[in-house]
Formats: C-alpha cells, structure tokens, sequence
C-alpha cells in the first residue's frame, strides 16, 4: 500500500517529468513531501499564476505534461488565468489544487476549496479539458487517467484535480499508468483536398497556431512548395515557417504586412487555413474584397470552422500533421525543396523617431541581429510582440512563440522559465514590456534563484501601449493608459538579482545583448522605446 501522493509523484517521475511548479499550503503538503522524497523537483515561483505559466512553458518546451501545485481558496484561484492560457494554446498542463479536509467538508474551514466555500471545481471548468475533485482514495486511478488522456489526446489542454489533504495521505493498492497515446485518424476528405489544389489558380495558405501545437512545420513547407502555394501567416502562426521560405509574404491581422494584404486583395480562389480559429486578432484589415471562393479549414476541432468566413468551406478536423501527410506526394517533396516560388515582398521601413528614443522596431531588429536562430523568442501579449510579429525574421520553424487569442500580459516570462527548466541547454529569451513586467516580471527572481541565463527583453514606453494607441486612433483620446510615474524596470530587475541595464541607443542595446549571452543567469534588459511610435495593431480598432 502506499499513499495517493506518493503514487501520483512515481507516476509523474515515470512520465520523465522532472520539475513541477508551484507555491505550497497545508493542504498540499502530503503532495510536496512525496515530491521531495521521491527527488522530483519543486520550483517555487513567486505567484502561482506564474507557477502555471512556467508548467505551461515546461510543457511547450518538452512536448509533455507540465505540473502546477497551489494550495486551496486562493491558491487555486490564482492558477486560473494560467489554467485559462494553457487552453489557448493546448498545452498538457495538470493544475492540482488542495482542500482542507474531505472529512470536515460541510463544516467551517478556512480555504474551503469546496462548494460550501470556494468551489475550485467549478471554477477550473471553463478553463481546462476536465475538473473533478477526488472525495476517496478508490476514485484516484480513474480520475487521474481520465484527466491524463484528456489532457495528452486529441484537442490536448490544460486539467484540473482538486485532491483533499485527508485523501493525498490515503493510502491505496498501487497501480501503473502509461501515457495516453492516440493514434489520429486521416479526414476521409483529403481526396477532396487534393482535387481543389490540383484545381486552384490562385491559392494562398494561411498559417495558424495549430501548426506549432502539431508540429507540422516541415507539412506546411512542402505543401507549399509542392503546389506552389503563397504563405501568409496569423499573429500566432508566426514562427511555423522561416521568413526566407520561397512565396512567404509575412503575417496578417495585427503585425501584418503590405504584401500579405495585397496578395488578398488581387483575389483568392482557395484559402487553405490549417490551424487557426481566424478571430478578430488574425482578420483585422480583413474587407470583403479579400474573400476567397473557397475555404479549406484544418483544425483538431469543429467549433469555429466555417464561422468567421461566409464562403463554402470544406471542413478537415484532426491533427493537422497527420492530415498533411497524407496529400503529400514522396517523390514531390523531395524535388519541392529544390524549386523556388518568387513572390514580391514588400520592404518595410524603420518609422524615424519623434523623440531622442530608439524605435522599437529598431529594438526588434538588433534582437533578430544578437539572439541566435535556434533560440526560442516567448513573445508577450502588448504591441511590442506585435513589432516583433513584423519585424523579426524567423531563421528557424518553431523558435517564435506569442498567442492571439486569450492574451495574458506578462504570461511569457513564466513559459521563457519553464522552458528553460525543461531544457537548460537550448537558448530561450523573452520579449516583454513594462505593463506585462508590473503584472508578472517578480517571477525573474525564481529564473535568478537558478541561474538561468535568459534575456528578457523589456520594451518600456511608460504605457499600456497597445490599448493607448487603439484608443487615441479611434476616439481621438486615451483614458486610464499612461503610468504618471513609469517604473525603472531595469533596477527592478536588479532588485530581484537580475543582471540589468536600462539601454536609451541602439549601441547599448547591443552591449546589453552581447553581455546576455555569456552571463550565467537572467538579465533585464530595459529599452525605453519612443512612446508616440505608432504600433501594427490600429487595425483592431
């Protein structure tokens, strides 16, 4: 016999699951002693939305289960906003809270994480795949294995266990679970498919996020190149094909370019969208002038198929990757990848500056110029992500991370950490700015307390840049934007024990990232950007 916690941490160590993230409380004691007999590492984040981040980011990184630890009553409730992002982006991530006692429920207990209180369940259900609370040790094994498949197949996202003190130190015949594997199933439409692209005569492929969630980065490359298919990308399909890839014409939406909208607007017969939603991020600038007459949609769920586009759409549902594969022709692929697709490309510009500030756009670029093609760039949710939608060439599929869709500002410091604890030897880095530093920027003291060496590149124009620049450009005025008195972040970062430096000129931003790559540890690096620079996200509204 032996306890639940003890079970559910042999388990984790089995899944090569090496770190688990988290801040500890009575009721998940049990859980974190299990974990320290067992040699199962627990990072201690400074917040545990940030705890959830870094899980999400350990499973981005490591492409398996991440682990978030809170304790009950707020503990739990923090961890929603990372629950809610991990969901955005499908990320296997199991949140596990903690109540008092399942014995005592009913009565008054402080952090009641139970209906009577403050019902995690619940509340964990809009946000993640499954929530359950496990009431008796005998409902562990397939409670846990029903939220590990839920979490590791299909749709793939975020779970929720809320498991009592009392029922943690239960203890149970043990047992053995493997990792879920599914084997995913072609869409019986892909004949379909093929007839349409062998038919278009002007067809254009619209990259979205589920491409990094598949993986398909090389299926998307010779699909293009086999049919001679231009490229456009989504704000969060940035980064599934290098920015030399022949007939890549750069995103659209926000962060969009001049090329991408024209191509829509000569006329499109065939849109083919693989791995995006196609929200009001990824259609900004979108007229009705651009409306292709045909729409192929690859998603691994048929919500919003067909939704956002009133023209005939054919629907393929499943893993992208897998469904690619199957219309791609051996003997093509290899003769595709010496062909070239010449499209033109516009030149974009570097806006001058009103003030004796760099442009962030000049920023971008020396990040391009310093950070190394293999080094994975978590961008976070404000208009200097958007800068770097538009301006920083992708040398290397799968090195550029951001997300269009629920946007938690400062949640990429948190996934920048967890990559990097689940490999220490790739080269991560973190674009932020200082709204999403005041919200999560403490979480570099848990990155200084294990030396990480990771630059997290902080744009700072004193405002929430994105919101103050939609609201002067559509009403003529902003209200609640600018912080009367900005934040020095680089001494904040060096209050934390970052290595820090506050950069006015290109040149000391270039020092700043020279030093970045040697130094054993996390630096700060603070860019005070021009604040009247006008972003690429105006056409939100």
């Amino acid at each position: 016999m032996k306890s639940i916690a003890t079970i559910l941490v042999e388990h984790l160590k089995s899944f090569q699951v090496t770190h688990a993230f988290g801040i500890p409380g009575k009721a998940v004691v049990p859980l974190l002693l299990a974990m320290e007999k067992n040699e199962l590492d627990f990072v201690l984040s400074r917040h545990e939305s940030g705890a959830g981040f870094m899980a999400g980011g350990y499973a981005r990184q490591n492409q398996t289960l991440g682990v978030a630890i809170g304790t009950s009553g707020p503990g739990g409730t923090n961890l929603l906003t990372s629950a809610g992002q991990a969901k955005a982006f499908n990320l296997p991530v199991l949140f596990i809270t903690g109540h008092p006692s399942v014995k005592e429920t009913g009565r008054a207990m402080g952090q009641d994480s139970s209906v009577f209180g403050t019902d995690l369940v619940k509340m964990f259900e809009p946000v993640t795949l499954f929530s359950a609370r496990v009431e008796r040790g005998d409902q562990f094994p397939i409670y846990f294995q029903h939220a590990l498949e839920t979490a590791l197949t299909g749709r793939k996202g975020p779970v929720h266990l809320s498991i009592p003190a009392d029922v943690l130190m239960q203890e149970i015949e043990p047992f053995t679970l493997t990792l879920p594997h599914l084997q995913q199933a072609v869409s019986p439409y892909m004949n379909e498919v093929k007839t349409l692209l062998e038919h278009a005569k002007k067809p254009l492929l619209f990259l979205g996020k589920g491409v990094h969630i598949s993986q398909a980065y090389e299926e998307v490359k010779y699909l293009s190149l086999q049919y001679n298919i231009p490229v456009i990308t989504t704000p969060g399909g940035k980064g599934t094909i290098r920015t030399d890839h022949p007939g890549y014409l750069g995103p659209f939406g926000l962060g969009g370019t001049q090329a991408a909208s024209d191509y829509l607007n000569e006329g499109v017969d065939l849109l083919i969208v693989i791995g995006t939603k196609l929200t009001d991020m990824t259609l900004a600038g979108f007229t009705a002038n651009m409306l292709p007459k045909q729409v192929i949609q690859f998603d691994i769920e048929p919500t919003f198929v067909g939704k956002s586009l009133p023209v005939p759409t054919l629907p393929i549902i499943g893993d992208a990757k897998v469904n690619l594969q199957a219309i791609l022709d051996p003997a093509l692929v290899e003769s595709a990848a010496t062909t070239s697709l010449i499209v033109d490309r516009d030149i974009i510009e570097v806006p001058s500056s009103s003030t004796e500030k760099i442009s962030a756009v000049t920023a971008v670029r020396l990040m391009r110029k310093h950070l190394s093609a293999e080094t994975i760039l978590f961008g976070d949710d404000g208009s200097h992500t958007f800068y770097a939608i538009q301006d920083f060439d992708i040398e290397q599929e799968g090195t550029f991370f951001s997300d269009d869709v629920f946007g938690t500002m400062g949640h990429a410091i948190g996934y920048a950490i967890g990559a990097k604890f689940a490999n220490p030897e790739q080269a991560i880095a973190c674009l932020t700015g200082d709204g999403c530093m005041m919200m999560h920027g403490t979480e570099i003291s848990t990155a200084v307390c294990h030396d990480l060496q990771i630059p997290f590149i902080v744009l700072n124009n004193g405002r929430l840049d994105m919101v103050d620049k939609g609201m002067r450009y559509n009403l003529g005025r902003s209200v609640g934007t600018v912080y009367e008195y900005p934040a020095n972040l680089s001494l904040f970062g060096e209050s934390l024990g970052a290595a820090a430096f506050r950069c006015f000129t290109a040149q000391e931003v270039e020092e700043a990232l020279l030093f970045a790559k040697t130094y054993i540890g996390p630096t700060v690096i603070e860019i005070m950007v021009d604040p009247e620079e006008i972003p690429p996200t105006l056409k939100r509204g």
